[in-house]
C-alpha cells in the first residue's frame, strides 16, 4: 500500500503528475508532484492542508513546500515539491515510487 495525503488520514485519489530531477553525481534530487483539481481543494472538503504525505509500508516522507495555484478565481492545482538531500533519501522515494506506482497504475519514462 502507498498513498499521497494532504491532511493527515485521508488519502488523495488523484494521480499526480511528477518530474523527477537528479544531481549529476547522485548526491541530491527533487521531486515536483502537480495535482489538477484534486479531492483536497472540492469544495465539500474542510480538511486544512497541512503538507503532503507519502504513505507506504515503510513509513512517512513528508514536505510542507505545498502550493495551490488559482484559476479564475478557484484553487484548481496543488504542486508539491520534495527535496532529497542523500542517495538514501532518493532511495527511499523511489522505493515509495514503486509501491505508489503499482498501486496507480503508473509507470517511469526516463528523459531524452
Amino acid at each position: 500500500m502507498a498513498v499521497i495525503q494532504f491532511s493527515q488520514g485521508i488519502d488523495e485519489p488523484k494521480v499526480p503528475d511528477i518530474r523527477l530531477t537528479r544531481a549529476p553525481d547522485g548526491s541530491t534530487g527533487t521531486a515536483v508532484f502537480t495535482f489538477e483539481d484534486p479531492a483536497a481543494l472540492a469544495q465539500e472538503s474542510t480538511d486544512e492542508i497541512t503538507g503532503m504525505y507519502l504513505i507506504d509500508d515503510e513509513g512517512e516522507i513528508i514536505t510542507r513546500e505545498v502550493k495551490g495555484k488559482f484559476y479564475d478565481g478557484k484553487a484548481r492545482v496543488i504542486e508539491a515539491r520534495l527535496i532529497m538531500r542523500s542517495p538514501a533519501e532518493w532511495d527511499r522515494f523511489m522505493r515509495f515510487m514503486e509501491r505508489y506506482g503499482k498501486d496507480n497504475g503508473l509507470e517511469f519514462t526516463k528523459a531524452n
